[in-house]
């Protein structure tokens, strides 16, 4: 070895030179190594991933599979007395989207809802007289839990493909209470919201997730009347049909579930 020379030390085997003095070698030093040909406990990157997989069915490959999406593609429930529009009626496969987004942070599919809210919104016309969108923002404790609010998932993309801004406009006041699990004397109430000051003339459009009595909305809408916005658009992802929650509580499901008690 000539001085000032670094010798770096090779890998060596529990193998003998040629490979075969081991009885349990079967791999020779420097030949590449085919993964697919190597049994368990060798694991590809690949099946390291998490998988993605349908929020409706459970069936792996998309966030919304196309079986669902083309049964996400029902005719729109009516607006109720409260004059709220929906994209979906809260049932079947929309109901498990919707859940999923909600409760298993499934937030893929906030895209794919925010496009028929969208749908609808172009139905009504709403999109040509719209200068901001934003959501009834859940309460805090709500937030916390999921590390996320679903209704402003849904609102942001539904901003962005009308082309127009999202912004926080609203705030939980008060006990600042989830309205999941509550009577439907509670939920009538509604939450209290305010609004951000200065939105004197601006037209806006207000996303939430499920619509039940529309107290949440039409709260929403009252506050941002108050700072000056002309008459607030009211939209959600889904709604319960008249008489599902009455028809749950009255079964005993509203306790198991209680994204049925209104």
């Amino acid at each position: 070895m000539h001085h000032g020379t670094l010798v770096t030390p090779q890998p060596r085997s529990r193998c003998s030179s040629d490979g075969a003095g081991h009885p349990n070698c079967h791999v020779n030093v420097g030949a590449v190594v085919d993964s697919a040909s190597v049994g368990y406990p060798f694991v590809t990157l690949d099946s390291m991933m998490f998988q993605i997989r349908c929020a409706g069915c459970d069936a792996p490959g998309a966030a919304v599979c196309t079986t669902c999406r083309f049964a996400l593609l029902g005719p729109r429930p009516q607006p109720g007395s409260h004059g709220i529009h929906a994209a979906l009626p809260f049932t079947g496969r929309a109901r498990k989207v919707v859940l999923g987004l909600k409760y298993r942070n499934r937030r893929q599919v906030a895209r794919h809802l925010a496009g028929l809210v969208v749908n609808a919104i172009v139905a009504t016309g709403d999109q040509r007289h719209v200068d901001i969108v934003t959501w009834a923002p859940t309460s805090d404790a709500r937030r916390r839990s999921r590390g996320f609010d679903q209704g402003e998932l849904v609102a942001r993309h539904v901003a962005r493909q009308l082309g127009v801004p999202c912004r926080r406009l609203l705030v939980r006041s008060g006990a600042s209470t989830t309205q999941t699990g509550r009577s439907r004397v509670e939920r009538l109430q509604g939450p209290e919201f305010l609004a951000r000051p200065g939105l004197d003339g601006r037209r806006v459009i207000v996303i939430d997730d499920v619509v039940t009595t529309g107290a949440t909305l039409r709260a929403a809408a009252a506050a941002l009347r108050h700072a000056g916005v002309v008459e607030p658009l009211l939209y959600a992802v889904a709604s319960t049909p008249a008489g599902a929650a009455t028809a749950a509580r009255r079964s005993g499901l509203a306790a198991a579930d209680p994204t049925l008690a209104a």
